[in-house]
Formats: C-alpha cells, structure tokens, sequence
C-alpha cells in the first residue's frame, strides 16, 4: 500500500480498517472504524480533505478525489462505493451504494438510503433524494427504494465488505 502524506496532511487510517497491498491513500483523508479499500484504489487528499465515516468500503478499482479550494468530499457510514467508481467533491450521506463504474461529480449531495446504479453519471451540482435510485447518463430517479427491495441490500453488502475484509487482516 502506498500511504502518503502531503502539505503536511498524513492519512487517518484506523487499526480496524483494511487497506489492500496495492491500494493508494494519500493526504488529508481520515477513516471512520471498519472500512475497507480494496486492490488499485486511489484516495487522494492532495487538494482538499476527504472524510470517510464507519463500514464504509471502497471497492477495487475506484477513485476518491476532491476539489482544490471548493469541494472536499465527506462520505457517511454504511458506504459501499463499487468497482471503478469515481467520487469527486461531493457528499454522499450513511446507507448509500455507489454500483460499478459510477461517476458522481463536484458539489453533489447523494441523501440517505439512496442507489446510484452501475455506469451512472451523476452531473455537477446533483442532489439525490433519500431513498431513490439514479440510473443512466446523466443520472436521473429512475425509481423510489422500495424498503423491502433495496434498503436491505445496501445493508447487506457492507456488512458483507466488513466481513471479507476479515479475511484479508
């Protein structure tokens, strides 16, 4: 792993946390208990902070950046953030999923309870409503999260993220 500090700011990492071999966190950036950052993801600090909150996984692949001097990104509990994504100075609340290959963009706010499908682009200044789905280039609601039908699946995959990452410590 490559852990790095910058500017003066050294990466928060707590000891419950697991970072794979090849996984890159660099500057201001502090995690939450429980996470996980999985093979050839890159968090980068460089340009503004990034807080990450508990049982939050960022999946192989994905990239978590900021903003100079507008948009630090702050991401809640119970986050999985899929393969490939790309999170860039926005806000995502507790109890989201961000599926495979999805882009949210600067000044975006993702509410509580919410899905942004795989391959999504959220476009800048997006404010996702809690409990909906966002599919699509751009992303718009494609649907409202039916309880029995996506909540618990948001759950689902990061205690799953929580559990795996066991294997790895």
């Amino acid at each position: 792993m490559l852990i790095k500090s910058i500017n003066g700011k050294t990466p928060v990492i707590p000891d419950d946390c697991y970072v794979a071999e090849n996984a890159t966190i660099i500057g201001d950036v502090t995690f939450g208990n429980a996470c996980s950052i999985w093979f050839n993801a890159v968090i980068r600090g460089d340009v503004n902070s990034i807080t990450i909150g508990d049982r939050v996984n960022i999946q192989d692949g994905a990239v978590i950046h900021c903003t100079y001097q507008k948009h630090a990104t702050v991401i809640g509990n119970n986050v999985s953030i899929g393969h490939n994504a790309i999170v860039h100075g926005c806000q995502l609340r507790d109890n989201v999923l961000i599926g495979m290959g999805a882009i949210v963009m600067d000044n975006c706010v993702v509410e509580t309870n919410s899905i942004i499908a795989a391959g999504a682009v959220v476009t800048q200044n997006t404010i996702v409503a809690s409990g909906t789905i966002y599919a699509g280039v751009p992303a718009r609601r494609v649907k409202d999260i039916n309880v029995s039908d996506f909540k618990g699946e948001i759950e689902r995959i990061a205690s799953n993220y929580v559990m795996y990452s066991k294997w790895y410590k």
